[in-house]
């Protein structure tokens, strides 16, 4: 009996620092629950959607033969700063995308940075094709998507 109760217990310990270091190793992890926060960041989004799908069309131009499309659940918010300080209202945002064409299928990963304030209103400071897309992700029948 104490045989078992120690393995229980070690197995649980285990199962518990398994956890613990998936949530340390994930750096931006999703949440899992709504807030105030994700709501205006939500909104955000949407908001720069128009403007994040123009430049795609652009980025994707050469290697699709379609406009990827982008969804504001495939966007996450990756930093936000005040550029001048407490209040100020010059900011600035990172976004990370993931495009896709067809029933969903990722072609890549792009970073947009984005100034906004009274001045400029909103403008593209940055942005960064990361990767994609790749041939082996698409299906047989979807390889006629990339040029």
């Amino acid at each position: 009996m104490l045989k078992r109760s120690m393995i229980v217990l070690v197995l649980s310990m285990l199962c518990i620092n398994k956890a613990h270091a998936a949530e340390f190793i994930n750096l931006n992890p999703k949440p899992e629950h709504d807030s105030r926060e994700l709501q205006i960041q939500d909104m955000l989004v949407l908001q720069l959607l128009p403007n994040m799908h123009d430049k795609l069309a652009d980025v994707y131009k050469d290697v699709l033969t379609v406009n990827p499309e982008i969804y504001p659940y495939l966007v996450d918010v990756i930093k936000t700063d005040r550029v001048n300080g407490f209040r100020g209202f010059d900011l600035r945002i990172t976004l990370q995308a993931v495009p896709t064409v067809g029933p969903h299928i990722p072609v890549g990963e792009d970073r947009f940075t984005y100034q906004i304030s009274p001045v400029a209103h909103v403008k593209l400071l940055q942005l960064e094709h990361l990767k994609g897309p790749n041939k082996e992700d698409f299906p047989p029948n979807y390889q006629d998507l990339l040029r």
